[in-house]
């Protein structure tokens, strides 16, 4: 396979010149997003709107820049994200959508519709197949998402607990995913019902077609046959009450496997762009309720029609950056018992594991890890 194009471009700007969000529209048109054809479709702009008390998400000027190219070219756009599968305040489309609204993503300063990509309770998907899957035979993925003609990811790029890195993969396939899909992911298990949180409202029976929930009515509380399970996950997005959750059992690497597929799912078939930025690199996801400082610089933004390539691009950058003193990831370094592993992601998080990931995407045909760097000035 021939060497994917990747763009790339810093955040220097002189005084009295073009802000950063001008640089990202000149960067993206240099990396051919002017070829795809967007007059007249339905442009799903997929990124992360960050969790309540976290402040290092993409601002969303990011979002606007892109959102404005799109219009130039005749593309309807809406950004988007699926619902999450843990408690928290992006777990229902209500809740996410006013998350968004607080972290500063409106109709008004992004300059188009937001929608919550699985709907109103993380239960509207589509199953797709994955073609050449090995983990993954039909990926759960928001259904407003694969309604659209095209598809672009934006992405913050920084460390993570479990992947090692949140990059485009991430977005796309985890991002992209339904609640159940998200489950699916992360569980090789069963559901847990905390029996003090449930109110036995009976929602989540009435989506089980396995037989596999049981009302225990004297104690007027669900119970789970793990024997008629099938571990679908719809019923976590039907409970109101954070009652039903699912263990993250699944090892790093079978989760950066199926991953890597549901990427796959959602990007296949249709024309696609993807953009990812260096910027605020902190050890852990978005998703967070808090966020550390970084632990890298803020080395740039990147821009290709291949997501492996772009995820392998930025990890280079990084691993080449010299840590933030102050840092999670310096103060991991000087610990007495710490080892080296020369690598800034697994230095800050040595359970989290990346490779795996990437050497997979490769394997099923999501890109190519080959790349040629082409600098934007």
């Amino acid at each position: 396979m021939e060497k994917a194009k990747v763009y790339f471009t810093d955040f220097r700007t002189e005084p009295f010149g073009d802000g950063l969000p001008a640089k990202l529209k000149k960067l993206i048109k240099k990396a051919g997003i002017g070829q795809i054809d967007m007059d007249g479709k339905f442009v799903a702009i997929k990124m992360h709107f960050g969790e309540l008390g976290n402040i290092s998400y993409l601002r969303p000027n990011y979002a606007r820049a892109v959102v404005d190219v799109v219009k130039e070219l005749g593309g309807k756009p809406f950004l988007t994200d699926c619902n999450t599968m843990y408690p928290g305040k992006r777990k229902n489309a209500l809740e996410h959508l006013e998350c968004a609204w607080e972290n500063g993503f409106t109709p008004l300063t992004v300059g188009c519709p937001i929608l919550i990509g699985d709907g109103l309770k993380g239960t509207d998907d589509v199953a797709v197949p994955v073609k050449g899957g090995q983990y993954v035979k039909e990926a759960r993925i928001g259904r407003a998402i694969m309604d659209a003609d095209v598809f672009i990811s934006l992405t913050h790029f920084k460390g993570h607990e479990m992947t090692g890195f949140g990059g485009a993969i991430k977005n796309i396939g985890m991002g992209c995913g339904s609640r159940a899909g998200k489950k699916e992911q992360h569980s090789n298990g069963k559901p847990n019902i905390d029996q003090y949180l449930c109110r036995g409202c009976l929602r989540c029976l009435r989506e089980c077609a396995n037989s596999a929930l049981v009302f225990d009515t004297v104690r007027k509380k669900m119970t789970v046959n793990k024997e008629n399970c099938v571990g679908c996950g719809r019923c976590l997005g039907s409970c109101n009450y954070d009652a039903i959750s699912f263990d993250d059992d699944a090892a790093v690497e079978q989760l950066n496997y199926r991953m890597a597929e549901y990427a796959k799912a959602v990007v296949d078939g249709r024309p696609c762009f993807h953009i990812s930025l260096v910027v605020d690199v902190s050890p852990y996801c978005d998703c967070h309720g808090e966020n550390d400082v970084p632990i890298l610089p803020d080395l740039g933004m990147f821009a290709s029609f291949d997501p492996l390539a772009l995820d392998q691009a930025c990890v280079d950058a990084c691993l080449k950056a010299a840590p933030l003193p102050g840092s999670h990831l310096t103060d991991n370094m000087a610990k007495p018992d710490f080892v080296d592993h020369h690598d800034h992601f697994i230095n800050s998080t040595p359970e989290s594991e990346w490779r795996s990931c990437l050497e997979h995407a490769e394997r099923i045909g999501l890109g190519t890890r080959n790349y040629e760097l082409i600098v934007v000035k």
